[in-house]
């Protein structure tokens, strides 16, 4: 049989006239549409074969082959979910008919269910993604529709004062405890923490590195271990041969988890995610006087413009500078005579 049906959706199954069998959705539940689609894709396979006519793919296939060469990527889960929600309207559609009003009614839609831009613009940069290694890498489309991104707010760093941090620790359970120490002494994201391996940890010459296919930025990351990190990597040695950071003799999967959500909450911390560890990180370096270039190779960011953020909360570097324009301020004595004042009293204001 040419079509059946998929749910509500009819989907055809022939064999191309070099033998291949070729399956795929219609993408759409009246038959009549989907028996039309069946005839143009088997005149088009004919064509291909007989004339030799360039093949022309769809979304879907598309998203098949991209998904597969992807299969170790920390943010797969999270394409595959935009995706899906993606493929009502993509799905069934050739790649070279992908242009800028279908992807505008796509964001239009997504608008629609009251999710902020940034969730919007993340599920554009997965399809702009896909449409680029397609034309790019795959040679299968020759241009890309002009993807324009939504505005978005911009964010305020979120980070705790070591007050706040003192009060959280405590509420933590003792595995993640170790885990959040680990990553304020080190800036280390969460999954590169949660995979650490005794392998790449060398105690004696106090330091730890993260390998490029494990790095976001998919370069390689030399870890400096301060005295705090030793401390914690040693009260970790023997409870499980490979993985550093261990619960109840297993290694642990995420930390952003239940519990560490109830430990916020004991906390009285609003507004913070495990992420957020890494910010206060960096916010300390600075405040601390730590220069942004070396900040910058700390955290393993591939640009000082990723380190600019937090340049705001540190300027000690600036104090010298200020004082060259600082003046002398004449104060009135009791007689009322003027007199200079190096050091000028500020006045508390009423």
């Amino acid at each position: 049989m040419s079509l059946y049906k998929r749910g509500n959706v009819w989907w055809m199954r022939f064999t191309t006239p070099d033998g291949r069998e070729l399956r795929e959705t219609t993408g759409t539940a009246d038959h009549r549409q989907a028996q039309e689609y069946h005839d143009t894709r088997k005149a088009e396979c004919w064509r291909q074969v007989k004339l030799g006519e360039r093949p022309r793919y769809t979304w879907q296939q598309a998203v098949v082959r991209w998904l597969k060469a992807q299969p170790d990527s920390p943010w797969r889960d999270y394409a595959k979910s935009t995706l899906r929600y993606a493929d009502p309207l993509l799905g069934h559609r050739y790649l070279d008919q992908i242009d800028r009003e279908i992807l505008d009614q796509l964001k239009q839609q997504k608008q629609a269910t009251k999710v902020t831009p940034a969730t919007v613009n993340r599920m554009l940069e997965v399809i702009r993604v896909i449409l680029n290694t397609a034309r790019q890498d795959w040679g299968w489309i020759d241009t890309t529709p002009s993807i324009h991104m939504l505005p978005e707010p911009q964010r305020r760093i979120r980070w705790l004062t070591k007050d706040e941090a003192d009060r959280l620790l405590t509420e933590l359970p003792e595995h993640l405890v170790a885990m959040a120490q680990f990553t304020l002494a080190t800036g280390l994201r969460e999954r590169n923490v949660v995979e650490l391996d005794w392998k790449q940890v060398d105690l004696e010459q106090r330091r730890a590195w993260i390998h490029a296919d494990q790095a976001k930025g998919k370069r390689a990351i030399a870890v400096p271990l301060n005295a705090e990190a030793i401390v914690i990597l040693r009260e970790q040695q023997g409870k499980h041969p490979q993985r550093v950071f261990t619960f109840e003799g297993r290694p642990v999967t995420r930390a952003n988890n239940h519990a560490w959500r109830k430990a916020l909450i004991r906390a009285g911390i609003e507004n913070f995610r495990w992420h957020d560890l890494r910010h206060t990180w960096a916010s300390w370096h600075v405040q601390a006087g730590t220069p942004l270039p070396v900040l910058k190779e700390l955290g393993g960011w591939a640009t000082l413009d990723m380190v600019m953020r937090y340049a705001h909360l540190g300027a000690d570097h600036l104090a010298e500078h200020a004082e060259r324009i600082a003046r002398p301020r004449l104060i009135r004595t009791n007689s009322g005579t003027p007199e200079k004042n190096a050091l000028p009293k500020i006045a508390a204001r009423r």
